[in-house]
């Protein structure tokens, strides 16, 4: 199965804690998309997140994060694991 990086920018008021949140909201509703979400990176300076999926396309990728907390990627792409 693929793997998309999905990249939030500019997130308002952005800290850690909600950014767990978030994430644990995408873990309860993601099996229901066919997806799991593995990791996660951000920047609580300048509110940046990175979320690193497996999933059958962009758009249940995206539809995991629109049904878990409304809080769509400004981009998501397919990655590929290097060594």
């Amino acid at each position: 199965m693929p793997y998309f990086m999905d990249i939030h920018k500019g997130v308002e008021g952005l800290t850690a804690k909600a950014v767990a949140e978030a994430h644990m909201k995408d873990l309860e509703t993601q099996e229901k998309h066919g997806v799991k979400y593995l990791k996660y990176w951000f920047n609580e300076e300048d509110g940046t997140i990175f979320c690193l999926s497996e999933a059958p396309s962009k758009e249940a990728a995206e539809a995991v994060h629109r049904e878990a907390h409304g809080l769509v990627a400004d981009q998501i792409i397919e990655v590929q694991e290097g060594e």
